[in-house]
């Protein structure tokens, strides 16, 4: 088997066995998210390093919910200076103020991604989150978590603050392929399984909606818009309904 064979049959029983151990969890994930919807809320998105990859890619996006938000701490993504953005991700306070300065309140939730749930800023994100009564749901890796050493002071790590947990079932140390004569794994494997965790949260939350009767927001592709009047119509309707409630949007 070539390796990248090897890769796609890893990646895929990582989310075959996501699918088959997380239906609970997704379940009640996704019923916070339906609640918070129904009461005007937003759906915060966190994540620090390449775990911002899976909060980006939810914002402002075809198929996606509009009161979906990104917080894109531009210091602790590593879109710039990346090698800078693990010492600011590890950094006590970096999370408590982008709560804080968010005005995240208990009527909105957070979705915190954190594949090892062992930095400083989703943790203590979530901390304060939790004194401030705002629903966290985490997805992280259960059982890498579980094997490092805690960083936080607190002595905690995401799992143990969150109040629903989305095993994205990752080996430790994030790495998925072994290759004869090269002493290390590689292929990254946690982007997939969390996007597609967070997915189907928001797909899940959509249809919890319509079963209550309630009609989400829920953007059409740019494409879509760019060749349908009615679609360009609704899109542009759910930008004025959320501009100034979703910073960067």
């Amino acid at each position: 088997m070539k390796a990248w064979e090897n890769y796609f049959d890893t990646v895929t029983k990582i989310v075959d066995k996501v699918k088959n151990s997380q239906g609970d969890a997704i379940m009640e994930a996704a019923q916070i998210l339906a609640n918070t919807t129904m009461n005007d809320g937003i759906i915060y998105g966190f994540g620090t390093g390449h775990s911002h990859l899976v909060i980006d890619d939810a914002f402002w996006r075809a198929a996606t919910p509009a009161n979906y938000c990104a917080l894109l701490e531009p210091s602790a993504t590593g879109n710039q200076e990346i090698t800078k953005s693990y010492y600011v991700e590890n950094t006590y306070g970096i999370g408590k103020l982008i709560v804080d300065y968010h005005r995240i309140t208990p009527n909105d939730c957070m979705i915190i991604i954190s594949n090892s749930g062992n930095n400083i800023a989703p943790v203590d994100a979530a901390l304060r989150a939790k004194e401030k009564g705002i629903p966290v749901i985490a997805i992280t890796a259960v059982e890498y978590s579980d094997y490092l050493t805690c960083k936080h002071k607190d002595g905690v790590k995401l799992k143990d603050v969150a109040d629903v947990v989305l095993d994205n079932c990752c080996p430790i140390g994030d790495a998925a392929v072994d290759i004869e004569g090269f002493d290390m794994k590689v292929g990254s494997a946690s982007t997939i399984p969390n996007v597609y965790l967070q997915n189907a949260i928001l797909t899940q939350m959509v249809e919890l909606l319509v079963q209550r009767g309630f009609k989400p927001d829920v953007y059409y592709n740019g494409h879509m818009a760019f060749m349908n009047d009615e679609c360009a119509d609704h899109n542009d309707k759910l930008v004025d309904k959320y501009f100034y409630r979703i910073r960067n949007l």
